[in-house]
């Protein structure tokens, strides 16, 4: 029995000894590793990225478009003239103009289909299409509606329209006025006035939208996005502010505000538009003592300067009208355009455009002005043009 049970015991301990080997060369069953995807998953871009992007394939797009035009056709480019009384179409071409303002007697006689072949037949010429302008304010300041039959209803003054409407019916008449630019190939107003007046006696008064900086302020960013949205062009002016002075179309006017004045009142609506997406800043010829004593702003270097680097405008800088009594005592029309430009102006708004280019081209050949602020100057006129849907970037 004993045996028996030896023999029992040895036999289990043989059949665990080799069940063990057994187990340790099973291995257990491994997994098919899953394919892995080495490609790098793309980074989303906000959209502040995205615009930066685009803004700057724009703007390399446009400075080769520059880098293929003549020293000729960049300064032509950096005048928004009258539309002389003669050789309206010869001059387009002659002097590479870079648009024209349309004033009450281009208007005279026309009907609503003339003006609109008229202005076509300016933009047939162009090689570079044309900035087609109309003072527009609406009130006094209206080339389109004095009476004429081009409109069907006189645009009413900012003042007008918010008494009678609120800042819906200031919308409503951007949207109105869109419309009818359209029709007739016009880009632009020349508005909104930003201009901060409570004076009622006062020159600019009747242009404004006659309330304190704040409304001034909200009329200001109202218009220029409503402008944006209905893809014509916005200006604001005019820059540095008009506050409560006199008229510099007749006189020389002086502003002696301090600049604290200035920054806490004046300044505050150009700041909105700014912030807004404005095109363009219309320069005064009022001399402003607390900024430039020597000059009047649109041809001072320290406004533009103060500007661009102060309230950071990158847009088109453009002077006021240049045959105003308020820059005569101060330059000669023939180099009133070279002063402009070498202030920091982008467009020069005159009428003496064929004394003013010549001299402004010797200029530069005479190395007395650089190409390169002429190059400058017209990339951002040209941008313009582009924001507009008149100029279109090939690659």
């Amino acid at each position: 029995m004993q045996l028996k049970k030896r023999l029992f015991f040895g036999i289990c301990l043989t059949l665990a000894t080799v069940c063990v080997a057994c187990q340790s060369k099973v291995t257990a069953p491994t997994e098919t590793p899953k394919p892995t995807n080495t490609a790098e998953k793309p980074i989303k871009k906000d959209a502040k990225t995205l615009a930066a992007e685009k803004e700057a394939a724009v703007s390399k797009k446009i400075t080769k478009m520059v880098g293929k035009m003549t020293l000729e056709e960049k300064v032509g480019q950096l005048f928004l003239v009258r539309v002389p009384e003669t050789h309206q179409i010869e001059d387009i071409t002659k002097f590479h103009l870079g648009g024209y303002v349309l004033f009450s007697r281009d208007m005279d006689g026309e009907t609503r289909e003339s003006l609109k072949q008229k202005i076509a037949s300016y933009q047939a010429k162009s090689k570079v299409p044309l900035l087609i302008a109309s003072d527009e304010e609406g009130g006094t300041v209206s080339r389109l509606s004095r009476g004429n039959d081009l409109v069907n209803t006189a645009f009413p003054s900012p003042q007008e329209l918010y008494h009678s409407g609120g800042w819906q019916a200031i919308k409503d008449d951007i949207i109105n006025k869109a419309e009818i630019f359209k029709y007739y190939g016009i880009q632009t107003g020349l508005a909104p006035v930003a201009d901060v007046s409570t004076d009622s006696a006062s020159f600019i008064y009747d242009r404004t939208i006659g309330l304190p900086r704040e409304g001034t302020v909200e009329y200001v960013e109202r218009s220029v996005k409503e402008m944006h949205k209905q893809n014509i062009g916005s200006t604001l002016k005019h820059f540095p502010g008009y506050g409560n002075n006199r008229d510099s179309h007749v006189e020389i006017v002086r502003d002696t505000r301090p600049l604290t004045e200035l920054e806490k009142t004046d300044f505050l609506p150009f700041i909105a538009g700014i912030k807004a997406g404005a095109d363009s800043v219309l320069v005064s010829h009022n001399i402003i003592n607390a900024i430039d004593k020597e000059q009047p702003a649109s041809i001072s270097k320290p406004v533009h300067d103060l500007l661009r680097e102060q309230l950071g405008f990158k847009g088109v800088i453009m002077t006021d009208d240049m045959d105003m009594a308020g820059l005569a005592d101060f330059t000669s029309q023939t180099e009133a355009g070279f002063k402009a430009i070498e202030a920091g102006n982008n467009l020069v708004l005159s009428s003496s455009y064929a004394q003013q280019i010549p001299f402004i081209l010797a200029k530069v050949k005479a190395g007395e002005l650089s190409e390169a602020t002429i190059e400058t100057a017209a990339a951002r006129v040209l941008k313009w043009k582009y924001d507009l849907g008149l100029v279109t970037l090939n690659d």
